[in-house]
């Protein structure tokens, strides 16, 4: 989809009309992929400009933005710096605190300071200080994999999409209506069928008639066009919320609207904001599970259900599935709490919104229920994967030696559990008899030996850093302080060796 400022609609007479792209735009679209591709190397802030001044001779400029949004998630932006900024600036700052910046001279000798520390001159260090910005950051590629007309349906198709995200109910025809009630289901859509002198009639209900008002059936609206447009013939007329106004939009197989041949650029992963929010949350977390979005369906006797979510134990074959019930009418909890109680033999997880009162009916059902109010917290969802993985982990203990002997010299705990399939975890009460322990590093004698040698106080950090990381040790802080030695930091002239007393 567009965003929604980009939307390009007509409501003449009542209506919502979205102003599709026709073939007099085709050279407006191979302008802004020639201007793309003639701004590789060139910053992000110049692209904009050059796009600007495409907007002052288009007709409309959202034509302009939306062709350049879909080709902007085709391109690659980066820092062009030779040094991180995020690590460039604090040093700079240092310097400045050290010499007490006031006048332009003192700028220029914390600027030298910072600049001698990095092995940079200072105009580079200026440069590279703030390139993280998005405005400074450098388009590196732009492989736009589209003609003209390609961008031009990928456009239209995305127009529509956001034209439906409004929509609060769609009555649908189709010429292959199994695809689009299989579609609909998929997409937890509430529908039902209607028979008029027509034909049947898919009728797909918005929430306003039901509860609160969301723009969740908009999202789901607007992945169902895709489905939709793919059967031979089809119509489509949707009522939309235009900002309070009720507005019907029609649509049709007469329209230019087309599913391109690649995978769609604005497809939407979540069908609500609590399951995208959980997503967001847990990916953060540095766990052992693999989260999965909508795995593969589970047969519920006649039916098929498909969890919203699974977790994938990194260490072994095992899946625990994962359900959201939030948005849902009492009848539809009762539909899934059947659905729940015919699963066997498949561990399942149970976020319910406290609203819905069924926490007690899924516990019956021998699944996990979590109540959440909101959000879902991850701490609770984490607990429960932590006993599974207690189990897990103990079930592979008992598949390792009592000592274990890696070939090499140096090995970290991660390398070694993942050379034999488990969790670090697992390797815990394992005993390694020709290597000693330096952190989460396994290291010999020898090496360690050998280090002393060539570590000594007054040696630099970065020295001695490179130094282990020669002999594949990355740990430094581990390492030095079992060589006996500490760290002694003096300003922008990096850290020290010191003797530990």
């Amino acid at each position: 989809m567009l965003r929604k400022e980009l939307l390009r609609v007509s409501r003449a007479g009542g209506g919502y009309h979205p102003q599709f792209a026709r073939r007099e735009h085709r050279p407006l679209a191979a302008r802004v992929i020639g201007t793309f591709q003639g701004h590789a190397g060139e910053t992000r802030e110049t692209l904009e400009d050059a796009l600007a001044d495409l907007e002052a001779d288009a007709p409309d400029f959202k034509l302009v933005r939306g062709f350049a949004t879909l080709l902007e998630r085709e391109a690659a932006f980066e820092t062009d710096a030779p040094v991180d900024p995020e690590r460039l600036r604090p040093r700079v700052f240092e310097a400045a605190e050290t010499v007490g910046v006031v006048t332009e001279t003192e700028r220029e000798r914390a600027l030298e300071q910072a600049a001698d520390r990095f092995d940079l001159s200072v105009p580079t260090l200026e440069g590279a200080l703030y390139a993280d910005l998005e405005e400074r950051q450098v388009l590196r590629e732009i492989d736009v994999p589209w003609t003209p007309d390609e961008l031009l349906a990928r456009y239209n198709l995305s127009l529509a999409q956001t034209a439906l995200f409004d929509a609060t109910e769609v009555r649908i025809r189709s010429g292959d209506p199994k695809t689009l009630v299989s579609a609909v289901k998929r997409l937890r859509l509430m529908y039902e069928i209607e028979r008029t002198d027509e034909g049947r009639v898919v009728v797909v209900t918005g929430p306003t008639t039901l509860f609160r008002a969301t723009r969740r059936y908009g999202t789901g609206f607007a992945r169902l066009l895709r489905t939709l447009v793919n059967a031979r013939e089809w119509s489509l007329e949707a009522t939309i919320d235009d900002r309070g106004t009720e507005r019907t939009l029609s649509l049709s197989d007469d329209d230019p609207i087309r599913v391109p041949d690649a995978e769609p650029i604005a497809e939407v992963s979540f069908d609500s904001d609590v399951e995208a929010d959980f997503a967001a949350r847990f990916g953060g977390l540095d766990l052992e599970w693999e989260l999965r979005r909508e795995p593969e369906p589970l047969a519920t006797g006649t039916r098929v259900m498909i969890p919203d979510f699974a977790f994938d134990y990194r260490h072994a074959d095992f899946r625990v599935y994962f359900e959201i019930m939030g948005f849902w009418t009492p009848e539809y909890v009762e539909k899934k709490l059947a659905q729940l109680a015919e699963l066997e033999d498949v561990d399942m997880l149970v976020a319910v919104d406290e609203s819905l009162g069924a926490g007690e009916a899924i516990e019956a059902r021998d699944h996990r229920a979590i109540p959440y109010r909101g959000t879902v917290r991850i701490k609770d969802v984490a607990d429960v994967l932590r006993e599974y993985e207690a189990d897990l982990v103990e079930a592979s203990v008992s598949t390792l030696p009592a000592e274990l002997v890696p070939e090499a010299d140096v090995i970290t705990l991660a390398d070694v559990a993942g050379s034999h399939g488990v969790s670090e975890d697992a390797i815990e009460s394992v005993h390694f008899p020709v290597h000693e322990r330096v952190g989460r590093t396994l290291v010999r004698p020898a090496v360690l030996e050998r280090l002393a040698d060539e570590l000594e106080a007054g040696c630099s950090l970065s020295a001695a850093e490179s130094v282990l990381e020669n002999v594949g040790i990355e740990e430094s802080s581990a390492a030095l302080s079992r060589l006996g030695y500490r760290v002694e930091w003096e300003g922008l002239g990096g850290g020290v060796l010191r003797e530990r007393s």
